[in-house]
């Protein structure tokens, strides 16, 4: 029974994409069989790693056009690693949540249920709010990790997205667990950027630090996992790497 896992906070830019994507390609890399779910109407992380359209969609599955298993597509370049898309088309996912969901708030659960024999680990990458979609989401999880910037603003954001997950665990009798955060583009030598850190780190919250790297971008560009792709001869830097398979250690525990 694969473990499910969706990284989410209410504010846009703090990296959730990158972070759902390069935690993804790490666990296949490891030789985990990981499934990522796009959950996001903008279909971001389908954009990252697939060149063209799919036939079907996460829109087509919840739906009922589809099987789970004729949307779900192998990567290539990332042994065990697959992935659920969302190209956006027509922005249909986004309207089957604005009419459909409130019938069905469990939908999402239920299709990670049906694949979760098939998987060792499974990402679902959200986008920014806490609509239908994104609840339901959340509610499939066993747990939510929490990415932010180094800004104060992403202090505030956390507060906000701790109330509201628990009235939705209230509310629709969800166990998911919220004991972690990451930030992401963490750069030492920035003042407001420890302090920050150590303003999470007084909390409850077990918080991790990814550091700032350009290469990110770069990868997403190519449509290339991080861990694998080199610009001018140079990789991730090692301080990056480091971090990604510490944190991919510890959530999976």
């Amino acid at each position: 029974m694969a473990k499910t896992i969706s990284f989410h906070l209410q504010k846009g830019g703090v990296g959730k994409t990158t972070i759902s994507g390069t935690l993804a390609c790490q666990s296949a890399l490891d030789g985990y069989r990981t499934l990522l779910i796009d959950v996001d109407p903008q279909g971001n992380a389908s954009s990252w790693f697939l060149k063209k359209a799919p036939l079907f969609e996460l829109a087509d599955v919840v739906q009922g056009k589809c099987y789970i298993q004729d949307a779900i597509i192998p990567i290539p370049q990332i042994q065990n690693m697959s992935l659920l898309p969302t190209f956006g088309i027509g922005g249909t996912l986004k309207l089957y949540a604005e009419t459909k969901l409130a019938e069905e708030p469990f939908v999402l659960q239920d299709l990670v249920h049906e694949v979760s024999e098939s998987f060792d680990r499974i990402i679902l990458d959200l986008s920014p709010g806490l609509g239908r979609l994104e609840r339901a989401a959340l509610i499939s999880s066993n747990e939510v990790i929490t990415p932010m910037t180094p800004e104060v603003f992403s202090l505030d954001g956390l507060e906000i997205f701790i109330d509201e997950l628990a009235k939705l665990k209230k509310n629709l009798r969800s166990t998911v667990s919220h004991s972690k955060i990451i930030i992401n583009s963490f750069d030492n030598r920035i003042k407001q950027h420890r302090d920050i850190y150590h303003a999470a780190c007084e909390g409850v919250f077990n918080v991790y630090k990814i550091p700032v790297d350009p290469l990110f971008r770069k990868a997403q560009e190519a449509g290339y996992a991080p861990q694998l792709f080199k610009s001018r001869g140079r990789g991730l830097k090692e301080s990056t790497v480091g971090a990604i398979k510490t944190l991919n250690k510890d959530i999976w525990r």
